[in-house]
């Protein structure tokens, strides 16, 4: 079992990071997209996520019920969850309580019996936003990764395409 966390900035790499990682491990890799394709910038932005990764993976579309989909995929091949962030903003979006979802993925991960690699944005380096919504958001993501870096048996921080290992 491996619970592998990569977090760093918007474009840092850590999503090729992320399928590299995936792919080291036996099996036909799943991959958790947590991104919905709301506008026509978003479902570009999709199809080059797919086009770069190419056939080989087993795709699940999850918005929401991460929790559900990371369990009732435990077993079937590495997963990588690609990204946290966004599926922040879809919990906050739809009024769900996200500290309690949080805590939900928290506790499925740390009973996996096969490996996952989760993708997050790491938020928290830039200026305190003007707003209150984007200070909540800020706060709420800075939360959720540190839950999730609790658990995690690896952490990396990828900065220019270069992950450097933190835990």
């Amino acid at each position: 079992m491996a619970v592998i966390l990569i977090t760093g900035g918007a474009r840092s790499g850590k999503s090729r990071r992320a399928e590299l990682r995936a792919r080291s491990f036996p099996g036909q890799p799943i991959y958790i997209a947590t991104a919905e394709a709301l506008d026509a910038e978003m479902d570009e932005r999709i199809a080059r996520h797919r086009a770069r990764r190419g056939s080989d993976w087993i795709e699940r579309e999850v918005p929401l019920d991460l929790v559900e989909a990371v369990s009732g995929t435990d077993g079937a091949g590495a997963r990588l969850v690609d990204c946290l962030t966004l599926w922040l903003s879809n919990l906050l979006h739809a009024g769900r309580d996200w500290s309690r979802e949080v805590t939900r993925l928290a506790d499925a991960l740390s009973r996996q019996r096969g490996p996952v690699v989760l993708v997050t944005n790491e938020v928290g380096l830039g200026i305190v936003p003007d707003n209150a919504l984007a200070r909540a958001f800020r706060d709420a993501a800075g939360i959720m990764n540190q839950t999730i870096a609790g658990i995690a048996d690896e952490v990396e921080f990828v900065v220019a395409g270069l992950p450097m290992k933190l835990k």
